[in-house]
Order: C-alpha cells, then sequence, then structure tokens
C-alpha cells in the first residue's frame, strides 16, 4: 500500500544542514499496527510528516496506492490527506469552540459530503469510542483520556487507509493510555485501516505487531513483533 524508497530530509539551520532522515526505504501493508521508535531527535516524528504528506523528502521518494507524492502539489497531497489519511495528534487538536460531534463531523465536511447523510456514521463512532454520552461536549469539557478518544474518532470517521499517530500517550496517565492502546487495537482490526505510531512511549511498543527503530535518521531494525 505504502512504500519509502531512499528517503531523505536535510533541513537548513543557519549555515549549517542538518540531516534529519537519510536513505529510508520500507513497505507498509494494509491493516498494519506499526510503530516508529528511537531516542528525541531519531527522526520518527518527521518520518511520520513525510509520511502524511505534511512534509516534503529531500531526496527519494513516498508512494501509496501507484501515487508517487514528488508528482503532486501542494493542493493534490492536501487532497490526498483528506482522502487515505486520519491524524491523531500528542495534543488532540481540537476544535475549541466546537462539540465532540462537531469535532468528528469536521473531516466530511470538507469532504463535501452532507451532515444530513453521515449524522448516524458519526455517532456510531462516538459510540464506539466510549463517548456517546458526551457527544455534545466541547473539548474543555472533557479529560485528557476523552478527548484521545474523540480524535481517534475523527481520525477515522473518513475510513482512511492509513492513522498516523504522533506519541497519542504522552499527555495521558498509564490507565488511560493503555485504555486508548486497547482501543486503536480494536479498531485496528475493525476497520481494517493501518496505524502508524512515533513514539518513545514502552507501553505503546506492548501492543504493536511491528517496531521500526531510528537512530540519527536511519532505520537500525525493522522487525516483526510476536
Amino acid at each position: 500500500m505504502l512504500e519509502l524508497k531512499s528517503v531523505g530530509k536535510i533541513y537548513q539551520v543557519g549555515e549549517q544542514e542538518f540531516r534529519a532522515l537519510q536513505d529510508v526505504s520500507l513497505n507498509v501493508e494494509e491493516g498494519e499496527f506499526m510503530a516508529f521508535v528511537g531516542p528525541s531527535g531519531s527522526g520518527k516524528t518527521t518520518l511520520l510528516n513525510l509520511i502524511g504528506g505534511l512534509d516534503r523528502p529531500t531526496s527519494g521518494e513516498i508512494i501509496l496506492d501507484g501515487i508517487k507524492f514528488s508528482d503532486r502539489s501542494r493542493d493534490e497531497l492536501s487532497a490526498l490527506r483528506r482522502k487515505y489519511f486520519g491524524f491523531v495528534f500528542q495534543s488532540h487538536n481540537l476544535l475549541p469552540v466546537h462539540s465532540v460531534y462537531e469535532n468528528v463531523l469536521f473531516p466530511l465536511l470538507l469532504n463535501g459530503e452532507k451532515e444530513l447523510e453521515v449524522r448516524d456514521r458519526i455517532m456510531a463512532l462516538v459510540d464506539q469510542v466510549g463517548l456517546g454520552p458526551e457527544a455534545h461536549k466541547k473539548p474543555h469539557e472533557l479529560s485528557g483520556g476523552q478527548c484521545q478518544r474523540a480524535a481517534i474518532a475523527r481520525a477515522l470517521v473518513k475510513r482512511p487507509k492509513l492513522i498516523l499517530a504522533d506519541e497519542p500517550t504522552a499527555n495521558l496517565d498509564a490507565e488511560n493510555s493503555y485504555n486508548i492502546l486497547e482501543l486503536m487495537l480494536n479498531l485496528n482490526k475493525k476497520y481494517d485501516a493501518a496505524f502508524i505510531f512515533s513514539t518513545h512511549d514502552e507501553k505503546v511498543t506492548r501492543y504493536i505487531k511491528r517496531e521500526i527503530r531510528l537512530e540519527d535518521g536511519s532505520i537500525v531494525w525493522d522487525r516483526a513483533k510476536k
């Protein structure tokens, strides 16, 4: 489904060049539950951003379902994100003045769908993440774990092929972290969407089925877990 060929990323920092990634090649299949792990500065978030089309590689190629990212304009990459990707961020990034229901609805409106046609689908997914009674509450009325559940529902509502989750448990206590991970694993099985995490949280690595370790911008191992 997704292929990276010798991907590299260099940032210009003043007069210096910082090589965030170098010669990264990998394949991601449908339904994977995997993570990029490694110390801070190893390139995890950079790699996630490149896969999501939020940034462009300096070298190499990213191909999704036969579509080369290098062939696409910024607007075309934005359209690809809306179609193929769901994002779960460390800080939730929910719209603060809107309810859980409205936050989950928003990506569908961007894709041109009508609220009346998707209302039942939204509420079914909100129920699945355990937020049915909170559907009309705003983020400031929710706990951190509930906000992350809302973010997961928002990421899944388009039925994307890939969910990209950047440190999704970093701001949660242990109990909420495990609850969120169990939820994600169940939704991965139900919807067959691939989940790709960027994390240094050992709790996450207990759940994932494939672990890719990065150090200094390079893959040092890529292994399946039992």
